[in-house]
């Protein structure tokens, strides 16, 4: 078997298994729970097939390039659709884990939409523009994906640093979809330094790459095929940290109710002597009246 041949067969089957995640995804419901999740999968099972055909027909009929135009903007088009939806993706995956904590959960929701937005900020920076014009939106859309990878390794960093405190669960599904896009994200990376450490390495490392999407995937098929383990009522101490922020959190989305204050007459010792006497004088009428 020749190494096309196989590429061909390692792609025909990571998109059966795309197909029977987002038939799981959708039989189990579980589009309510994650609905930007499943928006992403119909993206990706969509696309591909369509991608295929303008593919095949551009090789197919070189002569007239306008089905590899359609192709480069499509495949581009859909590259940056995904990215986005990755983004709100994460952002479901973060306010699922935290979903027992609803101080934390706003407020952390903050923070987490900065750090997109400083992970984005830094992406672009450090990319150079070669290109003008059209030739500029893969330069866009490969800076875009790359702050998305970033973000998708902090968060899985914070879900596995935080599991014990937020009592969650390695099987529950928020946690499945972070770590499956946080293990194709660390795959990305490696591929391409070591692509650009080693460019002799470009095929046999195909195989590599291709071969851990086909384990993540294979991963997400048994978190969505497996029966989720109920998220029971959330019991901690009340003296514990988590509580305590959850309860400084919560206060600092508050904005509390409104007191009108009134400017004091006078000095208030004098206010508080005046009270001390009226005490004493209504104490002493009341002894002098019982004798």
């Amino acid at each position: 078997m020749s190494s096309q041949t196989a590429m061909s067969l390692m792609s025909v089957a990571e998109f059966a298994l795309w197909a029977i995640i987002g038939f799981l995804f959708w039989k189990k419901k579980l589009y309510c729970r994650f609905p930007t999740m499943g928006s992403y999968l119909v993206l990706r099972i969509a696309s591909t097939p369509v991608l295929l055909v303008f593919l095949l027909l551009g090789n197919l009929l070189a002569s007239q390039g306008i089905f590899m135009d359609v192709y480069f903007f499509l495949y581009w088009a859909v590259y940056i659709a995904s990215a986005a939806l990755l983004l709100f993706v994460c952002m479901e995956v973060f306010r699922s884990a935290l979903s027992a904590f609803p101080g934390l959960m706003k407020f952390g929701i903050v923070i987490f939409r900065w750090a997109v937005l400083a992970s984005v900020i830094v992406s672009f920076s450090t990319i150079t523009f070669p290109h003008r014009h059209i030739l500029l939106l893969p330069t866009v859309a490969s800076g875009l994906m790359r702050s998305v990878s970033i973000v998708e390794l902090c968060l899985l960093g914070f879900l596995c640093l935080s599991m014990n405190a937020l009592r969650l669960s390695a099987r529950d599904m928020a946690f499945g979809i972070a770590l499956g896009f946080g293990l194709m994200s660390a795959n990305d990376f490696v591929q391409s330094l070591l692509i650009s450490i080693h460019t002799s390495l470009t095929a046999p490392w195909q195989f590599v790459y291709e071969s851990a999407i086909l384990v993540t995937l294979g991963m997400w098929v048994a978190y969505c095929a497996l029966p989720e383990p109920a998220r029971l009522p959330l019991v901690v101490p009340a003296n514990s940290i988590i509580f305590r922020w959850n309860e400084i959190a919560t206060a600092l989305g508050h904005t509390g109710t409104q007191v009108a204050v009134q400017p004091a007459g006078g000095f208030f010792l004098i206010d508080a002597e005046n009270a001390v006497e009226e005490a004493l004088t209504q104490k002493l009428k009341s002894r002098a009246s019982a004798t």
